[in-house]
């Protein structure tokens, strides 16, 4: 590509990179004409070599003089870091809350940087449930109050899955076996979106100039989301030829019992748990449903994966439409 064709493309300062979520969300803004500047943590043994339309920047979110060079020339920032596990909520606000300010701070700083977008979570519309989620809450409040002249949006993702995803392989291996372990009384609603639909529904708000001061929730389309029936039923065609799969229901006491334990020893050890007593009151939510028509009506995305789909895909198993 000649220097006056790469000076066109417009360059993204994308934080979280190397993760599951902005792995595809790198891929994706490449494969769409973005160059991506990325912030990567320097490691020992840990090289990662430039690319066509991906260059890497060694560095931590609270390095200054790193966020100065991953935003320098850059048109739009993509805050797509996220703290998940943590023991106590220091932990989270770290990069959830105060990753926020130190990034929306560097791309102010950028003259050329026009746009900021905050992969938040849809745990942030209920912040009192966790540590995690507060700290989704608060990251968004940051962004609103600390903007300045940038456009900016923050999205809400339910769960998220596909293809090197860890969190929610796990289960899907189980039912894959005949067996699925379900958290609390089962009765929950929940939404759920493929990894590349997130991704282009980055793509797809980077390209929407107008949109502003918006904060999405994200969904696949399956209107009010999907209930534990569904998904199991789902998963009996798609990875077992229509052979049932057994519930193993898992009682909301006996999860906070492992999560108090669990928190407690990681506090003492200094380790970062996923199952907390926060994690409990989410997973056993009764409502996480979200609804996508907002952000579709203002930008034009559309997902493409339903769940049957984006299951088969996650496992590597054919899909018939």
């Amino acid at each position: 590509m000649s220097d006056v064709a790469a000076a066109r493309q417009p360059v993204v300062a994308l934080t979280g990179a190397t993760g599951f979520i902005g792995t595809a969300l790198r891929q994706q803004l490449v494969a769409s004409g973005y160059r991506v500047r990325a912030l990567y943590r320097p490691r020992a043994g840990r090289v990662l070599k430039d690319t066509d339309n991906l260059q890497w920047i060694a560095g931590d979110l609270g390095d200054p003089v790193a966020l100065a060079s991953l935003v320098k020339g850059a048109d739009a920032f993509v805050h797509c870091a996220g703290s998940v596990r943590g023991a106590r909520r220091t932990d989270f606000d770290r990069i959830n809350e105060q990753g926020v300010l130190d990034t929306v701070q560097a791309a102010n700083g950028e003259p050329g940087c026009r746009r900021y977008l905050l992969i938040s979570s849809l745990a942030a519309r209920e912040p009192q449930l966790s540590d995690y989620a507060g700290s989704k809450w608060r990251g968004e409040r940051a962004l609103q109050a600390n903007a300045g002249r940038l456009a900016w949006a923050a999205l809400r993702p339910p769960a998220v899955y596909g293809p090197g995803d860890r969190e929610m392989l796990p289960l899907f291996q189980g039912m894959a076996r005949g067996l699925a372990p379900i958290p609390g009384d089962g009765k929950g609603r929940f939404s759920l979106l493929h990894v590349a639909d997130l991704a282009s529904a980055v793509v797809a708000w980077l390209a929407s100039e107008g949109d502003s001061g918006n904060t999405y929730e994200l969904d696949d389309g399956h209107e009010n989301g999907y209930d534990w029936d569904t998904v199991l039923a789902t998963a009996s065609r798609v990875l077992r030829g229509n052979a049932p799969i057994r519930r193993l229901p898992i009682p909301a006491s006996l999860l906070r019992l492992v999560g108090g334990v669990n928190l407690a020893a990681a506090r003492v050890f200094g380790y970062a748990p996923m199952l907390t007593l926060g994690k409990v009151r989410e997973v056993t939510h009764a409502d996480w449903v979200g609804n996508g028509s907002a952000f579709e009506h203002a930008t034009g995305w559309r997902p493409v994966f339903g769940f049957e789909r984006g299951l088969a895909d996650t496992l590597g198993k054919p899909f018939a439409h």
